[in-house]
């Protein structure tokens, strides 16, 4: 991994990590939001092949977070460190739906889009991973999140060990990993979720997904709680250039799963090769 040159910072208002020195630029999106850092191993299994660039997104402070606060920052990212051809966009989970909100904004400005562990965008979608959830959880689980919520007072501390705690919830069969978050923001988890969902029940998202003209990928693990099929479903109507990939065995981080991160990790780099020409 290498930092960008220092005369960069004054042009793009968040930090930025880079990996590889060469082949067509691709931006990878945490998702969260409010959990910057931790789709670092999906940058450095890509920077073999690809110049990636990882905007680390913008925590809360003096005014609340919003999807086009985002969305702006995202835009300085790719516009100061991908001058030239544009680049591919992989987002996960909440990153998804950011580089969509992006590529509507901006059209023209990535080359296609990867979506990767896809949020809901409709309210059945979002029932029905909330529904999966609850059915996943053993009495001992929720009894220990109810522990946590009482004994963790710090909203940052207990975000991160809740997250940790409902990862088996979320998955098929993890590898042992660390957890390369670089930090956790709840309050900036709030806000931004809280605007997306404002939107959404305005009726802007998905409508104006049908400014996206780019190629775009869906990869979706079939044991995502997250309802792969639904989502899908809910985009189509506004994209219907939009491919999807189901991975076997595989929840919501695909490129820690054990039994679909060799295939994972395949499927897009070969789709991002074959549209990039």
């Amino acid at each position: 991994m290498t930092r960008e040159p220092s005369e960069h910072d004054t042009a793009c208002p968040v930090d930025v990590r880079s990996y590889g020195e060469s082949g067509p630029s691709i931006v990878v999106v945490h998702g969260g939001p409010g959990a910057p850092g931790y789709v670092a191993p999906v940058c450095r299994r890509l920077s073999g092949a690809f110049r990636i660039i990882e905007p680390l997104q913008r925590c809360s402070g003096a005014g609340p977070l919003t999807v086009q606060r985002h969305v702006e920052d995202l835009h300085a990212a790719v516009e100061t460190y991908c001058r030239g051809a544009p680049p591919a966009l992989v987002g996960q989970s909440w990153g998804a739906m950011l580089v969509l909100a992006f590529a509507a904004a901006y059209p023209g400005l990535a080359s296609r889009l990867v979506l990767v562990s896809c949020g809901t965008f409709d309210p059945r979608s979002r029932s029905r991973l909330e529904r999966t959830v609850r059915e996943r959880m053993t009495p001992a689980l929720a009894e220990h999140l109810r522990g946590t919520s009482r004994r963790i007072r710090d909203a940052d501390v207990r975000l991160c060990v809740t997250g940790r705690m409902l990862e088996p919830l979320y998955s098929c069969e993890l590898l042992p990993h660390p957890d390369e978050t670089v930090l956790y923001d709840a309050r900036g988890q709030r806000e931004a979720w809280g605007d997306m969902m404002r939107l959404q029940r305005s009726g802007v998202y998905p409508a104006a997904f049908t400014r996206v003209s780019e190629p775009v990928l869906m990869l979706h693990g079939d044991l995502d709680p997250h309802p792969g099929v639904m989502i899908r479903d809910s985009l189509l109507a506004a994209m219907p250039q939009l491919e999807y990939l189901e991975l076997a065995r595989c929840g919501h981080y695909p490129w820690l799963e054990r039994y679909a991160r060799d295939e994972f990790f395949a499927a897009l780099t070969a789709w991002l090769h074959e549209t990039g020409g």
